[in-house]
């Protein structure tokens, strides 16, 4: 973490800040005597004005988070002394070559941070369903890569499902148990009569979450909202078992959207929006590990 009351210098922030987004990590911090915060909110306003402040000045600057184990991680490996903010400043610059970032434009802060987290998650779910995929093997019987496979067919079953799905903007949300893990994915996508088109660049991350979800033949889920002009949004479903995807039928759709996932209670639906049956795809999605 570049530390912000000593971090002025060009030296030490390289135009790069990594923040400690909550207070658990920020109290992790507080062990070490060079570290010269005692209040988190304190702490994120002192940031807010040094990113705003940076920014007059240079007009780019990006923003990463700091884990605290890992920087001890990093110290242990490296033989910086963890109570030293040039370690930080060190730390700081290897998060932002290696790690989740984001650029600062001048968002709220609480903007920031919740962009910084999101990108976290998504970069630490598609390292894990990428290191699943890479350690699936070789097919026994025709000897090819499994992970390859299962990342080919989940590409033909996306495209299927999103030329399928017709015009509007559709928003693809993929959730797959995976190892004691819980992996989710999103895509966004814009379609019209003839083609798809994404939008960003997720489409390779719910291709993968959706390929080990093939590959293991786990119980997951995958939902797509489509928005058109003038019209309702209609919500469709289908489940993930077996290496296979079975569409939900209306009733399961409405089900899944209008019970509370924690308690089981019923939620009153979405006004503005159709719950409908998912679609049936090609038969051949079906993946074999």
């Amino acid at each position: 973490m570049a530390d912000p009351r000593t971090t002025h210098s060009r030296s030490e922030v390289v135009n790069t800040i990594a923040l400690l987004a909550d207070e658990h990590d920020f109290a992790a911090m507080r062990r070490y005597s060079s570290f010269p915060f005692t209040d988190h909110a304190q702490y994120l306003n002192h940031i807010d004005d040094l990113l705003r402040t940076l920014a007059a000045e240079d007009g780019h600057i990006t923003v990463t988070l700091f884990d605290p184990e890992d920087f001890a991680d990093f110290c242990a490996d490296t033989g910086f002394d963890p109570d030293d903010a040039t370690s930080r400043a060190h730390y700081t610059a290897d998060c932002a070559a290696t790690g989740p970032r984001t650029t600062y434009t001048g968002q709220p802060l609480i903007d920031l941070i919740h962009t910084l987290v999101d990108t976290a998650v998504r970069h630490a779910t598609h390292e894990f369903a990428t290191m699943l995929l890479d350690g699936a093997g070789s097919c026994p019987g025709c000897d090819q890569d499994l992970g390859e496979m299962a990342v080919t067919h989940a590409t033909s079953l996306l495209l299927r499902l999103l030329g399928a799905a017709g015009p509007g903007t559709h928003h693809l949300v993929c959730s797959v148990p995976a190892v004691d893990e819980q992996l989710l994915a999103e895509f966004h996508a814009i379609g019209d009569s003839t083609r798809c088109t994404a939008h960003g660049a997720d489409d390779i991350h719910i291709r993968t979450v959706l390929a080990v979800g093939l590959l293991l033949g786990s119980r997951g889920g995958l939902v797509l909202r489509t928005v058109t002009p003038d019209a309702p949004d209609r919500l469709h479903g289908w489940s993930l078992s077996h290496g296979r995807l079975h569409p939900l039928t209306e009733a399961e759709v409405f089900n899944a959207y209008c019970t509370d996932a924690r308690t089981g209670e019923p939620i009153s639906p979405e006004s503005g929006v159709e719950y409908r049956a998912g679609f049936p795809l090609a038969p051949d999605n079906h993946v074999h590990a």
